[in-house]
């Protein structure tokens, strides 16, 4: 018997700096809602989803960064999505900014949560691939200070079982890395979730901009194909304080094939009936990595170029 997972990449538009929570949340539940109607049994929202992306400014005042930050999960702004999980009975990915005290200090994480259908929270993954830089480059046309407002995620690439399935996480500047799809498909990760925020201007390499949402596609058809898994990657898309932003919602099949993919900037939808026993087919076959992965030769071939192996 296939185990379907009906999943929404719920694509949201900019998000204004004075815009609330609260006015996102709404926009958020509407995308539940319709899910409902279509039958979704899990929706991805964004990286960063609940405000602006403000890594885009260089902010003196540690409080001005602080404000972008959540204290608790759910808090009251957020509490009516876990609400609408259990009533609507459909889960969510969501990433924002994470304020924890941890090891006696306050510490600062880019974060990503899975929240099942009761309203639980089932899995939860800290950014490690920060893109950016730490300190303030005017010459930019706009900062992406990720560097300097997130510390390195310390959870791992964890995987973790919900809807039926084997799942992990990870936020946008990590799905470039092929680790990321490899340390979660050693683990037998059947989906993996991703949301971003990424400009299509890079100012360090402008050549790169044309080639936006290729890369971007690129990226996640490969770690789909590689580790037999599907993949989601959802966008918060369209011109936000001035900066355009990619789109290019797309969920990916193990084959490594786009079978949905949002077609606008702004708040959409698109959606996949996703088999899970399809990653069967790929990782028994191709990618059995039991059978044809050979890790103790990798060192070797290392050693021949005359580099120093990894510990």
């Amino acid at each position: 018997m296939s185990r379907i997972v009906t999943v929404g990449a719920a694509q949201l538009g900019p998000i204004a700096r004075d815009e609330t929570r609260s006015q996102v949340v709404q926009r958020m539940l509407a995308l539940m809602h319709d899910g409902k109607r279509h039958g979704c049994d899990l929706l991805v929202f964004p990286e960063l989803a609940l405000t602006t992306f403000f890594p885009r400014w260089y902010f003196e005042d540690q409080a001005d960064v602080d404000a972008f930050y959540e204290r608790e999960m759910p808090g009251p702004d957020t509490r009516p999505l876990f609400d609408a999980a259990r009533t609507l009975g459909i889960g969510f990915t969501l990433g924002y900014a994470e304020l924890a005290h941890e090891d006696g200090r306050t510490r600062h994480f880019n974060t990503a949560i899975t929240v099942d259908k009761t309203g639980c929270i089932v899995g939860k993954y800290r950014k490690i691939h920060l893109p950016g830089h730490a300190e303030h480059e005017p010459w930019r046309a706009f900062q992406h200070l990720e560097k300097r407002y997130f510390e390195t995620g310390n959870l791992g690439f964890n995987v973790f079982r919900a809807f039926d399935g084997i799942v992990g996480m990870a936020i946008c500047n990590d799905r470039r890395w092929p680790e990321t799809y490899r340390v979660m498909g050693l683990q037998g990760v059947e989906m993996i979730l991703i949301g971003y925020n990424t400009p299509v201007h890079n100012p360090p390499a402008p050549e790169h901009d044309a080639l936006s949402n290729f890369h971007n596609e690129l990226v996640m058809q490969s770690g789909a194909y590689q580790n037999g898994s599907w993949v989601v990657g959802v966008a918060k898309a369209g011109t936000e304080e001035g900066v355009p932003q990619i789109g290019n919602s797309i969920i990916v099949a193990p084959s490594g094939e786009i079978v949905a993919a949002c077609s606008t900037l702004g708040d959409e939808l698109a959606i996949a009936r996703c088999d899970l026993d399809l990653t069967l087919s790929y990782k028994n076959t191709t990618f059995n990595f039991a059978k044809h992965r050979e890790p103790q030769a990798y060192g070797l071939i290392v050693e021949r170029k005359g580099a120093v192996p990894p510990p």
